[in-house]
């Protein structure tokens, strides 16, 4: 029996670490659906391909492989900005919503996080998280993680960034990032990771599923 908990938000409110933990928390499978969009993205770059072409776009999307998730370097900065250009194209969203929906209903229970899980891939998920925060903590976030990693980052050149990738996320005509009507909120902006994860559990443990023995 599929258990499905549908995660959501824009870029560095925390969804990814959440979900992650929700997943090794609860024994469930776990896909970071944003991997598809970097990958489909950087491969089109690579390619030297027109990423505002939705057609092409929706090619490389339906020929992905899933072996190239495992390369670590499409968590970069980089590859997050491509996945943007690349993720507004109707092509590549249906090439990639079986995907997702087949993983989302595997025995065991999955956790899936993205943009769009709660509203168009998954609107019958057992739980939905819509993780949230402020633009300033989040460009504050990534600016932090950039310079730990030793790389020379202005604050407000990612502010910028944030703010960009929000509208260009949020207006897009394909599966625009919103929350589903029936999502939990969980605004991040003043909780460490550990308090937000402990939130995520709550919302989770409050629902009829396989670990709460109801």
């Amino acid at each position: 029996m599929g258990f499905t908990v549908a995660i959501d938000g824009p870029a560095a409110a925390g969804k990814g670490t959440i979900a992650q933990r929700l997943a090794a928390h609860y024994g469930f499978a776990y896909l970071d659906t944003g991997l598809l969009y970097r990958a489909i993205g950087r491969l089109a770059a690579e390619r030297g391909l027109d990423l505002d072409d939705g057609e092409a776009m929706g090619a490389v999307a339906r020929a992905l492989d899933p072996a190239v998730l495992d390369d670590g370097s499409l968590r970069g900065r980089e590859a997050g900005e491509l996945a943007s250009r690349v993720a507004v194209h109707a092509p590549v969203r249906a090439a990639l919503t079986e995907f997702q929906r087949g993983f989302a209903r595997r025995p065991g229970g999955a956790v899936l996080d993205g943009r769009d899980i709660g509203t168009v891939i998954c609107p019958e998920a057992e739980v939905k998280i819509f993780v949230s925060a402020s633009p300033e903590v989040r460009a504050r976030r990534r600016t932090d993680e950039l310079l730990a990693k030793g790389r020379a980052v202005d604050y407000g050149t990612i502010l910028q960034e944030v703010r960009a990738r929000d509208e260009r996320d949020s207006g897009r005509a394909a599966a625009p990032l919103k929350a589903a009507p029936d999502a939990a909120l969980l605004d991040t902006s003043e909780l460490d990771i550990e308090e937000a994860f402990r939130a995520a559990c709550r919302i989770v443990d409050a629902s009829p599923h396989p670990r709460s023995g109801a």
